[in-house]
């Protein structure tokens, strides 16, 4: 079973509901229709119904359920409480229900208040939106989840005939979001990377933290963060199986870490491969993407109190399908 047939298999037995706010787009409504024929997860829709089912043209949607922003009975609540939990941001309580007020018709931040209020059981958005008009209103909104410092993206990425990893799975992160993240905030990262890992792939993790330097090979600046966030992230959580500072072949190739970093429980058996900054963590996820032919999931993002996942704009209709089903599997949390 490959992963993302593992992914929707666990999805289907989930019985989550996933909004979608980009409906008028044609991948957002192929994929609605892929999702509920393949009995995924339960779709909401945000437009006006009849438009949106007259566009669909052979795409059977009509097993969704369709709020139109414009014309949503529980707008006015919505709004009330968007202005409770955002007023200490605004001048005063009527400054931010007047906020309240606007935000509610924008189909992004209804989509997330819909997850908040327990209307839904994620979102999936970013065809048609950048990054920061997605994530947004989740932190405005959903805010971090308990006990998490911050929120960071990932790639699941699956290597073809691939020895390493976990029959080729891998989890690199953050390769999305958090630009260069200090000593604690990769420790962070590494730690929320482990328990993706284990709800997605459904293995145990074995996370590598990764430099250019394996076990003081070299020194400097770079190095020195990797380190220290290893030693936080062990003393954080040392139940993990983690270790640093590693390159990436002593990480993932047996005969390299037993002559680099002997005695390591991760070395030649990572995977989970967390970056020191998104430089590198980016380029290398779309270099295996590219290069090794890899499927690339993603970004994925981890931390937000429920899950709202951001798409590529240059994403496909089965793109759509496979995020959607990552998130219903966050969501079983």
């Amino acid at each position: 079973m490959t992963f993302i047939e593992y992914i929707i298999a666990k999805a289907r037995t989930a019985d989550k509901t996933i909004v979608l706010p980009e409906a008028e787009d044609p991948r957002t409504i192929e994929a609605a229709a892929k999702l509920m024929a393949g009995k995924i997860v339960k779709v909401i829709l945000l437009g006006n119904k009849e438009k949106l089912l007259s566009s669909a043209g052979d795409w059977d949607i009509s097993g969704a359920v369709f709020i139109d922003p414009q014309n949503y009975p529980e707008y006015l609540e919505y709004a009330e409480a968007f202005a409770q939990m955002r007023k200490s941001k605004f001048a005063d309580i009527e400054e931010a229900r007047a906020a309240g007020l606007k935000l509610m018709r924008d189909e992004m931040y209804l989509g997330v208040m819909l997850v908040k209020m327990g209307v839904a059981d994620g979102m999936v958005a970013g065809a048609i939106h950048s990054t920061s008009d997605t994530l947004r209103p989740s932190l405005q909104i959903l805010k971090t989840a308990p006990g998490t410092k911050l929120v960071s993206g990932l790639f699941m990425m699956v290597v073809p005939d691939c020895e390493y990893g976990a029959d080729g799975t891998f989890l690199f992160a953050d390769s999305g979001l958090v630009e260069n993240p200090d000593a604690d905030q990769l420790s962070e990262i590494a730690i929320s990377s482990a328990k993706t890992f284990r709800q997605l792939a459904g293995k145990d993790p074995v996370i590598a933290m990764l430099s250019y330097s394996t076990y003081g090979s070299a020194s400097s600046i770079l190095t020195e963060k990797v380190v220290e966030a290893t030693r936080i992230a062990k003393e954080k959580a040392p139940e993990l199986v983690l270790d640093g500072e590693l390159q990436v072949d002593a990480a993932l190739v047996p005969a390299v870490g037993a002559s680099k970093a002997k005695g390591s429980p991760v070395a030649g058996k990572a995977n989970v491969l967390i970056f020191p900054d998104l430089n590198c963590g980016n380029i290398a996820y779309k270099l295996v993407q590219r290069l090794a032919k890899a499927e690339a999931y993603g970004p994925i993002t981890q931390g937000i109190a429920k899950p709202v996942n951001d798409l590529s704009r240059g994403c496909s209709a089965d793109d759509i399908v496979g995020v959607a089903a990552i998130t219903a599997v966050q969501a079983m949390d």
